[in-house]
């Protein structure tokens, strides 16, 4: 007879989603599947390649071209401060083509540079080291977390953290990312200072994405890519299913300074101390960050 349990508990956890034919890579003992998953590397953010051709990446020049339009016409939800660091990226006529081909260097360097740093010597690959978020998935399911080679412990006092740096951080040194780091996943002080100075560094030295003025970086042109779709709708006299304001979702705050800026007021910190927090976490990034708002934040009401 099963007798009545009085412990009951209802974890949230998080549903994977499916990982294709091969996501089951083989099964150690009864217990221990080994699986196949993406991992969505932490503070730093590439160019998407999600317009996957370079015809579909024209069709985007187009739409970012007629963007521009809309918003100098005073269509576009937007306000005068961003539009003006924003035009003149749009108004290229190939924001989308620039992207792209910036999204397939910086994953072709990724590759290369992951199958570089892994290999020894011997020819026997290095294993893979991974430091997980405190929230260790995000919203498309993928894992957050630092990668690295596996050093071994005397490697690990022997060589110095800047000389066995994180794939994440190669992407940031030779400027194929822009620091993207998000409350409350902040790294500590020693890999922050990494972090910044190699942004500050290939930002000088106009390296991968930095090589041109007129790079939108990964999250401004998913805004954009967010804004058009809105303003379309707007302009067509369509109904619209989210708030015209939705294209932005976090704000960012100074990491020099303390101060806190609204999600449309970001441009006015230099990317590599951009700290961003999302609306779900602003009361207690505030708190425990002691952050000031910017005064057009606090005008805002």
């Amino acid at each position: 007879m099963v007798e009545a349990v009085q412990v009951f508990w209802a974890p949230a956890g998080a549903s994977m989603p499916s990982l294709g034919s091969r996501a089951l890579v083989d099964v150690t003992d009864g217990d221990t599947p080994n699986l196949r998953m993406p991992v969505r590397m932490l503070s730093v953010d590439t160019p998407e390649v999600t317009a996957k051709t370079l015809e579909r990446a024209a069709v985007i020049d187009a739409e970012f071209s007629q963007l521009a339009q809309w918003i100098r016409d005073g269509k576009a939800p937007i306000d005068p401060g961003l539009a003006q660091f924003v035009l003149p990226k749009l108004e290229t006529g190939r924001a989308g083509s620039l992207h792209f081909e910036q999204g397939q260097a910086a994953s072709a360097f990724g590759k290369q540079n992951i199958a570089d740093r892994l290999a020894r010597p011997s020819g026997q690959p290095r294993g893979m080291f991974i430091r997980v978020a405190d929230s260790p998935f995000d919203s498309n399911h993928r894992l957050l977390a630092y990668v690295a080679p596996n050093y071994t412990a005397t490697e690990l006092r022997e060589i110095p953290k800047a000389q066995r740096p994180t794939f994440n951080l190669d992407l940031v040194t030779h400027g194929w990312a822009a620091p993207f780091v998000i409350y409350p996943s902040i790294p500590g002080a020693e890999d922050l200072a990494l972090l910044t100075g190699a942004a500050v560094a290939a930002r000088a030295a106009g390296s991968g994405i930095w090589a041109s003025p007129d790079t939108l970086l990964a999250y401004e042109y998913r805004a954009m890519e967010k804004l058009y779709d809105i303003t379309a709708t707007i302009v067509n006299g369509g109904q619209l299913k989210v708030d015209p304001r939705s294209w932005r979702e976090r704000y960012c705050a100074d990491m020099r300074t303390r101060v806190l800026h609204g999600p449309e007021g970001y441009f006015v910190v230099e990317p590599e101390y951009r700290l961003w927090i999302w609306q779900q976490d602003l009361n207690e990034a505030v708190s425990r960050l002691n952050l000031t708002p910017a005064p057009a934040l606090v005008g805002a009401g």
